[in-house]
Order: C-alpha cells, then structure tokens, then sequence
C-alpha cells in the first residue's frame, strides 16, 4: 500500500509500519536527516506537507497528516495570559480535513492534540488526540507517558530534543493504520467493527 505520511517528525506514528511504500514529508531539514537514519528504506522529502499533500494526494492509498499542534493547544490559555504575542488558531488543519473528506478517495487520518476551543469539525479521540478520519477508530489505552508528550511540561516544541519531537506513539500509529486497512485486533479491550460508511454519517 502507498502511504503518506505528512509532517512526519522523526517517526514515532511510523515506527511499526512495516511493509508499506512509505513516502513522508518533513520541512526542518534535521529533523528529516534524523528521520532517514531511523528509517532509510522510506522516500523521505523536506518540503512544506500542506502543500506536497494538496499536490500530490492522489498517488496514495492512506495518508496520516499530523499537522504543528502548538497554536490549537491549551496552553495558549497560559501563553495569552503572559504573553502579548497572541496568535490565531492555524486553520490548515481544518483546510486539510475538508480537502481530504472531500476528494481524497482512500483512508486518511488527521492528527492533532485535544484543543482549547471547542473543534470546528468533531474528531474522535484517543488519550490527549484529535483524530479526523474517513473511519472508525475504536479507543485503545494509552500509556499515561503519552500525555502532553508533544510539547513537554514547561517546556515548546522548540525547546525539545530533536529525538522527542512529534512523536505520536507508535502503537496508537500501528492501531490507526490497521483499522484502515480494515484490520481488526482483539486486544485492549475492544471489540471488531466495521468501518464507517461514509454516507451513513
């Protein structure tokens, strides 16, 4: 199966993803040297992920699009109430949800963290994410090390080691691929469903 994998960091969401022509998209050029070490047999790009995605997306058959959390997250609740650099919600995500819901043909997911307003598209959620996607996503448990991984307590992405950045857990990615692909794992506690239908939501 071709798949896109969209602001990919170093990986994390990736990790067990094997047997896959994988392309991934990152644009901090380290962060996507660190990436090829950690995966070499994937076509990696440095190129801005909005854009390749709006380019390209028709050559794939799932794409999983993380894209930067830090203007949707709560603490912005903190960085307003400090800070007089007040900044927007970036709204690309909402811009990739609609184009994606609306002419991409396969699976896709959107990933992002849990948001201090209240979602202008309802996802599903899985321990501290926001999941957009074309099917269902049963829960799964999530190891409580996960929560708040992406930014860090005290501490911005910026400010994180390259090895710590947007790092999704690696099981949630594998779980989230599998049930794309329609595969259905009897462990942590949920049972098997079928995928969404898409005019049935």
């Amino acid at each position: 199966m071709k798949v896109l994998n969209l602001y990919c960091g170093i990986g994390g969401n990736r990790k067990l993803w094997g047997g896959h022509d994988i392309t991934s998209v990152e644009l901090n050029k380290d962060i996507a040297e660190k990436y090829k070490k950690l995966y070499p047999e994937d076509n990696i790009i440095i190129a801005d992920a909005h854009q390749y995605l709006l380019d390209h997306y028709q050559e794939y058959d799932f794409i999983w699009s993380s894209p930067p959390c830090q203007t949707h997250s709560r603490t912005n609740y903190f960085i307003n109430a400090i800070s007089k650099k007040s900044r927007y919600p970036d709204l690309k995500l909402y811009e990739e949800i609609i184009f994606l819901d609306q002419f991409f043909k396969g699976k896709y997911c959107v990933e992002n963290v849990i948001s201090y307003y209240e979602p202008l598209i309802k996802p599903q959620k899985i321990g501290r994410h926001y999941l957009w996607a074309n099917f269902n996503i049963p829960k799964i448990k999530q190891p409580k090390k996960d929560i708040g991984k992406m930014c860090g307590k005290n501490q911005t992405a910026s400010q994180k080691p390259i090895e710590e950045r947007n790092a999704v857990n690696s099981k949630l990615g594998l779980h989230i691929l599998n049930r794309a692909l329609n595969i259905h794992i009897e462990n942590n506690n949920f049972k098997q469903g079928e995928l969404f239908n898409k005019n049935q939501i």
